[in-house]
C-alpha cells in the first residue's frame, strides 16, 4: 500500500509518496521506502504582506502546485493523501482562505498543523528513518522556513517535551539578511535573533540529537550526516563568503535554498548548543511522519 503527504511549508510545497519498507525476506522494518518526491519553491513565508495576509496570486499559485502534486500522487499509486500546512499558513491572517482555495482547486482538504502537531510528526518521521531504534531520550530539531520545532522523547513513549519557536530560515533571512553576501552586520543580527529565540529553554538531557527540515537535508547532501557547532560554523563561513548565485552554482543547489542557508545553519548551531549534542541529520521528518500515520 502506498500513501502520500503534501506539505505546504513556508519555503516549499513538497510531495512524498511512500510505502512501508520491507527486508529481503519481506518483513516490514518499520521504516518507509520512498516511491516519489517533488518540490516547488512557493515561498509562502516571504509573500506574507505587512497586514499579515497572503496575496490572492500566491494563494492561486500554491493551489495549482498542490493540484499538480495530488495528480502526481495518484499516478504513483497513492491510495490515501494527506495535505498539511505549517508555520507560514498558520501565521497568515487568511490561512483559512488558502485552505479553502486549495480544497476547491485541488479537491483535497488542507490541515493547518499546530506547532505541537508539527513537532510530533517530525519526531515520528525522524526516528523511523534510523537503521535501529534509538535507546534513551532523543531530541529532534526541525528547522523550517517560518518556525523551528524542538521535541524530546523516546521511541517507546513518544514526545514528552516540545517547543515551537516562531523563527525559521525564511523569517530570519527576511529580518536579518539585507546584503548578498551577508555582511558582518547581517551575521551579527542573525546571532542576536537566534540567541534571543532560544533563551530560557531548558530541555531534558538527551543521548542523541537529530536534525530534520530543508536546511538540514541540504547540509546532508553537502557535508555528510553528522554536524556539530564547529563544523556548522565552518559551513556558515562557506555560505557567506560569496554571493548566492555563484555559491549555488558551485554546490549544485537551488538559489532560493542557498539564500536561506545562513539563517538555517545559525538555527542548527543554536539547537546543537542547547541540547549539548552534535546533530545527526535524519533522512525522515514531517512528511514521513504523516505517511507512517496513514499507513498505520
Amino acid at each position: 500500500m502506498r500513501c502520500a503527504c503534501i506539505d505546504i511549508g513556508s519555503n516549499t510545497t513538497r510531495l512524498l509518496v511512500a510505502e512501508l519498507a520491507r527486508s529481503a525476506e519481506g518483513v516490514e522494518t518499520g521504516g518507509l521506502r520512498p516511491v516519489a518526491a517533488e518540490r516547488a519553491f512557493t515561498a509562502i513565508g516571504a509573500a506574507i504582506r505587512s497586514d499579515g495576509s497572503l496575496p490572492a496570486a500566491k494563494i492561486a499559485e500554491v493551489a495549482a502546485v498542490v493540484a499538480g502534486q495530488v495528480a502526481s500522487a495518484g499516478r504513483h499509486g497513492a491510495l490515501s493523501t494527506r495535505t498539511v500546512a505549517t508555520a507560514a499558513v498558520r501565521a497568515a491572517t487568511n490561512g483559512g482562505e488558502l485552505a479553502a482555495v486549495v480544497a476547491r482547486v485541488a479537491g483535497i482538504e488542507v490541515e493547518i498543523l499546530t506547532g505541537e502537531d508539527e513537532a510530533g510528526l517530525a519526531f515520528v518521521g525522524a526516528l523511523a528513518s534510523l537503521p535501529q531504534p534509538p535507546v534513551g531520550r532523543v531530541a529532534v530539531v526541525d528547522v523550517g522556513g517560518g518556525s523551528t520545532e524542538l521535541v524530546i522523547g523516546t521511541q517507546a513513549a513518544g514526545p514528552r517535551w516540545w517547543r515551537s519557536l516562531a523563527v525559521g530560515s525564511s523569517s530570519l533571512t527576511a529580518s536579518c539578511v539585507h546584503h548578498d553576501p551577508p555582511s558582518h552586520g547581517c551575521l551579527t543580527a542573525l546571532e542576536r535573533e537566534t540567541a534571543s529565540a532560544f533563551a530560557g529553554l531548558t530541555p531534558p538531557s538527551v543521548g542523541l540529537a537529530l536534525a530534520v527540515g530543508g536546511s538540514a537535508t541540504t547540509l546532508l547532501a553537502i557535508d555528510g550526516a553528522r554536524v556539530d557547532p564547529d563544523s556548522l560554523a565552518h559551513l556558515l563561513a562557506e555560505f557567506t563568503a560569496e554571493a548566492v548565485l555563484p555559491t549555488a552554482v558551485r554546490l549544485g543547489l537551488h538559489p532560493d535554498r542557498t539564500r536561506l542557508l545562513p539563517a538555517g545553519i545559525m538555527l542548527l548551531i543554536r539547537a546543537s548548543e542547547l541540547v549539548g549534542r552534535p546533530l545527526l541529520i535524519a533522512r525522515g521528518g514531517l512528511r514521513e511522519g504523516v505517511v507512517l500515520g496513514l499507513l498505520g
